[in-house]
């Protein structure tokens, strides 16, 4: 018993921990669910098995002393064969339906190979219930299924979970999109991003830095060169805490970091664009890298 305990035990944690790459939390809470099920009914089974010993060892007891040892074992003897009898009966219908072996002879077949000679045996009745149900079960399948399609095939479950999936897929890039900061920020290139951070751009920057980034009060975002940085990194900081020293306020208060993700990414495509009347460049030079 405990072996057996033990050997579940062990399958289940080598289950869950060789499927943690690939199972969801909840879908681990659901196999943890079903492997304790599946445990709790084993040793219930076993349970029932252990009173039944018991309460057979102890109805023998009780006969003897009830009835005197010759008499009780005679008694006990006849309730022995009546139970199996009766497990006689269940295995004789449901689980061979063989003939008894003094009855062979009449289901001998008249050829022999070798000194072996065959029986024309009945299949047993529990192969036979599942071969005729699995013949049901395939008809009724095809029926709903093919006929008249009111089952989902597979590639309609699969187009259903895909769907089902892009759907996650941007809640959670949604739901991630405002966790977004200066370590973390990458160069969006998608027209709708790039767009948004135009108007985004228009709306807050253009009294300071131009509607085309020529600059005015504020620096020029088409040249080379930058006074803090021109890293994507170093522009999205400089926009999202500003710089208070030369006037420039804190965005961070105002603008999600989606917000500034945006504007700097459009930012970024002004590089070199050399509109008309350009401010003259003000601090240090600074040489592109592949940031994409």
């Amino acid at each position: 018993m405990k072996h057996l305990l033990l050997l579940i035990l062990f399958v289940q944690a080598n289950n869950l921990f060789a499927q943690e790459d690939i199972m969801t939390y909840d879908k681990a809470l659901e196999f943890g669910t079903l492997s304790i099920l599946v445990l709790a009914i084993i040793l219930t089974f076993v349970a029932l098995i252990t009173m039944y010993k018991v309460i057979t060892s102890l109805s023998k007891e009780l006969i003897l002393l009830s009835q005197g040892k010759k008499e009780g074992q005679q008694a006990w003897k006849e309730r022995q064969e009546e139970a199996e009898s009766f497990w006689s009966k269940i295995n004789q219908n449901i689980f061979t339906q063989a003939v008894p072996i003094e009855q062979e002879a009449d289901i001998t077949f008249n050829h022999e190979y070798d000194g072996i000679r065959e029986l024309d045996n009945n299949l047993p009745p529990w192969w036979l219930s599942l071969f005729y149900g699995s013949i049901i079960f395939a008809v009724v399948y095809l029926f709903y299924y093919h006929v008249s399609g009111k089952g989902d095939l597979s590639i309609t479950e699969y187009n259903k979970e895909m769907a089902i999936a892009a759907e996650q897929k941007q809640a959670y890039l949604a739901s991630q999109a405002n966790t977004v900061d200066e370590n973390s920020v990458v160069i969006l290139t998608s027209d709708v991003d790039i767009e948004s951070g135009q108007t985004t751009f228009k709306t807050f920057c253009i009294a300071c830095h131009g509607a085309l980034g020529e600059g005015g009060v504020g620096p020029n975002l088409t040249d080379a060169y930058w006074l803090h940085g021109g890293s994507i990194k170093d522009i999205f900081k400089t926009i999202k805490y500003g710089v208070p020293a030369k006037g420039m306020i804190a965005w961070e208060s105002q603008l999600k970091p989606k917000q500034i993700q945006e504007v700097t990414s459009y930012i970024h495509t002004l590089k070199g664009s050399k509109p008309a009347n350009g401010k003259a460049p003000q601090g240090e030079i600074y040489e592109e890298k592949n940031e994409e």
